[in-house]
């Protein structure tokens, strides 16, 4: 019922929205006049108007070419191992003369698509053969194709792991954190050759009892029962995952944005004055963030329910008492994999300590196989994406892989 009503309001919107796009298209018929004060203030609210829907297909991610050394390389997409809910995605390249390390990037399942970590990505590929997780929208995904919880997002880690071979790099952002520590746990535990090399876990909620953050909150605010009678729903029979329990993405976008929504309305605000005093570069960055934000993907109902109950409401893995499989997960037993903890300063999402958790969960690793970057003046945003991430964050990846290649 949740999804029609969602569902309704987009079909009543669209035609609005499409007299809008029209009159977008139709600004270079006016010629100079369209650049007068009000009609350019009136293009410039429409182009906010228009902007300001959701979307349900991945973006691109737009990374065509890397530097590498001093040569510029370019990058190219290719799936290399497919799954149901999700591929094991390549950014390939073919001029580099020396071998890089391998990186798989666990990707966020939260609400939004993997292109999200894209400038992320772009700076691993400086020095690293990356690949991500790419989630697809779990209402695409047929009932067919069955169920995905938590334990199948572990799975997942693991079979792209071994796709990679040993070797290989792991880094986690946010969510995902957890499972990949699980991940790496069970590969230990098992003496599995494609154990990682270095595992990189970045402002994720490994231990939500540590400086509990607003998220964390709403999470243990009410019961599991009630997560599932209030926001779960099933997908309108016009996708191909008809029927499937979700959790939608507008969903998780509506709380997201509730928690900083007069950032939000500041940014549309800006928006305006940016597009109405011609500021094209100004208006093109925070035009690029929410045709990114604004792009959603919905979750399996398994998946967002086991994940609230699991590390947000009974924090398992930091407990001792996380099962994969029908097994105790025990990261004690990771010897050979070294940890980096990454965590920002300002992080209202993932609170300082949440991360650093993991090292005493490691207990098998000894003293130099452990680090912890703790990133001044960023919230959680800033730990993968922009400035300090590239110039203070990354450099700790790339140093801790290089000391154990």
């Amino acid at each position: 019922m949740l999804y029609d009503v969602y569902q309704g309001l987009e079909d009543v919107l669209a035609p609005f929205r499409a007299g809008a796009a029209g009159a977008l298209e139709a600004r270079d018929r006016f010629g100079g006049l369209a650049h007068w004060p009000l009609p350019k203030s009136m293009f410039a609210l429409i182009e906010v108007g228009a902007g300001a829907r959701l979307t349900h297909k991945r973006p691109a991610y737009g990374i065509e070419s890397v530097t590498v050394g001093n040569a510029e390389v370019a990058v190219r997409e290719e799936v290399v191992f497919s799954l149901p809910f999700g591929s094991l995605l390549h950014f390939a390249k073919d001029d580099v003369q020396t071998p890089q390390p391998k990186m798989l990037v666990a990707a966020p399942l939260s609400g939004h698509f993997a292109t999200l970590l894209r400038s992320t990505i772009a700076t691993l590929l400086h020095d690293h053969d990356v690949y991500v997780t790419d989630w697809a929208n779990a209402r695409d995904v047929p009932l067919s194709a069955g169920s995905f919880g938590f334990d199948d997002y572990v799975d997942y880690l693991i079979r792209f792991l071994v796709e990679l071979g040993p070797g290989a790099n792991l880094l986690a952002v946010c969510q995902p954190c957890v499972q990949a520590l699980a991940a790496t746990a069970v590969m230990a535990e098992d003496g599995h050759p494609a154990q990682p090399r270095t595992m990189t876990l970045m402002a994720g909620p490994v231990d939500v009892r540590i400086n509990p953050s607003s998220v964390n909150a709403l999470a243990t605010a009410h019961d599991l029962d009630w997560f599932e009678r209030n926001l779960i729903t099933r997908v309108p029979w016009r996708y191909a995952g008809r029927g499937r329990r979700v959790y939608p993405g507008f969903l998780q976008l509506t709380a997201f944005m509730s928690m900083n929504m007069g950032r939000h309305a500041a940014q549309h605000r800006a928006l305006y004055q940016f597009l109405a005093d011609g500021d094209a570069e100004e208006a093109t960055k925070i035009r690029d963030f929410y045709d990114e934000y604004f792009a959603v993907l919905d979750l399996t109902a398994e998946f967002y329910l086991e994940t609230i109950d699991k590390v947000f409401q009974r924090a398992e893995l930091a407990r001792g008492e996380l099962d994969f499989r029908g097994a105790r997960v025990n990261p004690g037993k990771i010897r050979r994999t070294a940890l980096l903890t990454v965590e920002g300063e300002r992080d209202d999402i993932c609170a300082v300590g949440q991360t650093a958790a993991a090292h005493d969960l490691c207990t098998g690793l000894r003293p130099h196989l452990k680090r912890h970057h703790l990133q001044a003046g960023v919230g959680h945003y800033g730990v993968f994406s922009g400035r300090k991430w590239e110039t203070q964050v990354y450099p700790q990846i790339r140093n801790l892989v290089l000391a154990m290649s």
